[in-house]
C-alpha cells in the first residue's frame, strides 16, 4: 500500500487498508461494487457502491460508510474523544469486546497501540 500514513478507525481496523477506502480514495466505481457485492454477501444486507464509500471512520471529512451512523463504538470514541479505543480509559469494554471477536487483526492493533501508551500510575 502506497500511503504516506496509516489510518486506524476507532476499533482498531486498518482503514488504509481497507478495500472501500481504497476504492473511495482510488476514485474507483467498480471497486466500489465488488466491496459492495462482497460485504453484502458476507454480511447478509442488501449494501450499494454509495454504501461503501468511505475516507475512514475517524477521518475529519466523509464520506463514511453508511454503518459508521449506527455503530456504538465509533459513536462512543468520538464522545470521549479519543484517537482509538486502546486510548480509552475503559479499554476494553464489552461492546468493543463484541467486536473484537469476530475481528482477531483489529484487536492485536490495538492491543500494539495500548500497550505502547504510557499509563499514570495515578
Amino acid at each position: 500500500m502506497n500511503t504516506e500514513e496509516t489510518m486506524i478507525a476507532y476499533c482498531g481496523i486498518t482503514c488504509t487498508d481497507c478495500a472501500a477506502y481504497i476504492a473511495t480514495n482510488a476514485d474507483d466505481p467498480a471497486g466500489l461494487e465488488k466491496v459492495a457485492a462482497d460485504w453484502s454477501k458476507g454480511l447478509n444486507a442488501e449494501l450499494t457502491a454509495a454504501d461503501c464509500r468511505c475516507n475512514g471512520c475517524s477521518s475529519e471529512e466523509g464520506p463514511w460508510m453508511s454503518h459508521c451512523d449506527e455503530c456504538e463504538i465509533r459513536g462512543c470514541a468520538i464522545e470521549k474523544a479519543v484517537e482509538n479505543c486502546a486510548h480509552c480509559a475503559a479499554y476494553t469494554c464489552d461492546k468493543l469486546e463484541r467486536f473484537l471477536d469476530s475481528a482477531p487483526e483489529a484487536k492485536e492493533t490495538l492491543e500494539r497501540i495500548h500497550a505502547g501508551l504510557k499509563v499514570d500510575p495515578h
